[in-house]
């Protein structure tokens, strides 16, 4: 109500005011209040900055889109990756929002460990700082989101405070991550941000919990070397049976490679602890030899674990990988209860993931895979990788247990979409997957192969499928290089270079370009070339191609899976 001085003015200004100054009045006092409205909902933050850090483009996404909404909602946006972010500006910033995956052995992706390092390592603080982690990861791996906690723990340590708690996202990331930022948005616009959670992280559950993934038993129906006889590079095709096992091309199985006996036994022999006792791990019950067997990492122990390992003997151990056998022969535990705590220490066995190089519409019934064999060698000892070797130890009719782990990126377009394949190596397994289903599905885009090795007349993997793909014309081009054939490109990448004008060509027609095999140096490279493509044969500046090269990311024209 209004006083009633104002009331007796507001009265006389009425009645002596015409009908064109009424209307007039009528309108300016409409204004104030769509004004008063709109300061109203204003959110009481209006400047932030995001940034991301990712492998597969993810992140990237999860971020664009909050940056997005931010924008809707009158908030000033600074959107950066992490490759990019300027390291000083981080004292600087008040609300800071970091979207990070977790690759490998808990690691951030490859851009992203400057900042990770930066954080972890430099004396300096950013105590005006309010921020929020929302980590990306997989639920199948034992170190899940583990970048995304180490930053979210390492800004509160710097004295930034936490205005939502880390949010972690298993593959199926979508709905978590949309509940995430809806929450910083409410917060940013009703200004509760300004109120800290405290130092200590509050870990949410995950919002789209991870269904438990459906166990698959297989058994082996084929296990052929790739390579010619005499080598001694292996690379197996194994074709696994598992009736109405489902996925999709593009898709992966996870395997947990158990640990050999051997080992296990020899383990058990220098603790003298009883392999038959009941031991509590991560809330379940294991029998020692079955825990050691089938449920640990014993092998290539992480720098991490060694050094709990040392604590818990109470002895000096450098930072380096080492297994649990050389562990315990060099710095032995004091008796069995000291095991158990070293028990409790190790990680769980990671599972390796593989491309499936069958499709569903040819091989109902069956998963077909390919493995390198991983052979190496560390302070003059040959050593072969747990899983590998797992797999070179099986036989015929040997039974398997796997889960499929969708790929929901790494999918075909529509039929009559051309696609561009480069995988060397083991990299060709999703395309043959690719290949046999455009072939039964009678897709009507052209289809061009990139394969690479060390020699032709040895190390062609499925040489005579992609003969076939090329003489009946599912192959419109397969282009490949083999390192130590005379005369020829030593690589891949050096392919592409060669290739340069029909290959944007395509590009330019619509093509959709996948990238899968080995991280580094190979994707690395490939990508450099096709950038060089791009520029070259687009006549673009620098700044340009590389505008190009992200609107192809970001219309999923883009694809890489890489190991």
């Amino acid at each position: 109500m209004l006083t009633e001085p104002k009331l007796k003015a507001i009265q006389d200004l009425v009645h002596s005011s015409t009908r064109e100054e009424l209307i007039w009045i009528n309108g300016y006092l409409s204004a104030l209040l769509t004004d008063a409205k709109a300061e109203q909902a204003k959110s009481s933050v209006n400047k932030i900055t995001i940034v991301y850090g990712t492998e597969t483009g993810n992140s990237k996404k999860v971020a664009t889109d909050f940056a997005a909404k931010a924008k809707q909602q009158n908030i000033q946006v600074k959107l950066s990756s992490l490759e990019q972010y300027r390291l000083n500006d981080l004292p600087k910033e008040e609300y800071l929002f970091v979207v990070i995956s977790t690759q490998g052995e808990g690691e951030p992706p490859t851009g992203a460990k400057k900042f990770y390092d930066h954080i972890h390592h430099n004396g300096f603080k950013v105590e005006k700082l309010r921020y929020s982690v929302l980590a990306l990861g997989d639920t199948s791996y034992p170190l899940f989101c583990k970048a995304g906690e180490d930053i979210d723990t390492q800004l509160a340590k710097l004295g930034g405070q936490r205005i939502t708690p880390l949010q972690k996202c298993d593959v199926d990331f979508e709905t978590a991550a949309t509940e995430w930022l809806n929450q910083v948005l409410h917060l940013l616009k009703n200004g509760t941000s300004v109120h800290p959670l405290g130092t200590k992280a509050n870990t949410v559950a995950i919002s789209t919990k991870a269904k438990e993934k459906k166990i698959w038993k297989g058994n082996i129906l084929s296990k052929v070397n790739l390579h010619a006889e005499g080598l001694e590079r292996t690379t197996y095709h194994i074709e696994l049976g598992a009736d109405e096992v489902e996925y999709e091309s593009g898709d992966t199985i996870g395997i947990v490679p158990p640990n050999p006996l051997h080992i296990v036994e020899e383990i058990i022999a220098l603790t003298g602890i009883d392999p038959n006792k009941q031991i509590i791990y991560k809330k379940e019950e294991f029998s020692v030899k079955d825990l050691l067997h089938k449920k640990l990492s014993i092998q290539y122990l992480h720098e991490r674990v060694v050094k709990k390992y040392a604590d818990i003997v109470e002895q000096e151990i450098p930072e380096t990988k080492m297994d649990l056998l050389q562990l315990l022969k060099i710095y032995p535990v004091k008796n069995e209860l000291q095991f158990e705590d070293v028990l409790q220490v190790l990680n769980p066995q990671a599972p390796r993931l593989y491309n499936i190089a069958s499709s569903p519409q040819v091989h109902s019934g069956e998963v077909h895979i390919t493995v390198a064999k991983d052979d190496f060698e560390v302070n003059g000892n040959k050593l072969t990788g747990v899983a590998s070797n797992y797999f070179s130890l099986l036989q015929e009719n040997d039974s398997v247990e796997f889960f499929v782990q969708k790929n929901k990126r790494f999918r075909l377009p529509a039929p009559d979409k051309k696609v561009i394949m480069i995988g060397p190596g083991t990299g060709i397994a999703p395309f043959r997957s690719f290949l046999f289903e455009r072939d039964a599905t009678g897709a009507t885009g052209e289809n061009w192969l990139f394969f690479g090795e060390k020699k032709f007349t040895t190390d062609f993997l499925y040489q005579t499928e992609v003969q076939n793909w090329f003489q009946t014309g599912v192959l419109q081009k397969a282009t490949v290089a083999f390192e130590e054939e005379q005369g020829a490109s030593k690589k891949v990448h050096d392919k592409i270079k060669e290739k340069s004008t029909e290959l944007f060509q395509w590009i330019q027609s619509g093509a959709y370009v996948y990238v899968c095999g080995e991280k580094d140096p190979m994707s690395v490279l490939v990508e450099d070339a096709l950038l060089e493509v791009i520029m070259q044969e687009g006549k673009l500046s620098d700044e340009e191609t590389l505008a190009y090269f992200t609107k192809l990311k970001d219309e999923g024209r883009y694809i890489k899976d890489v190991y």
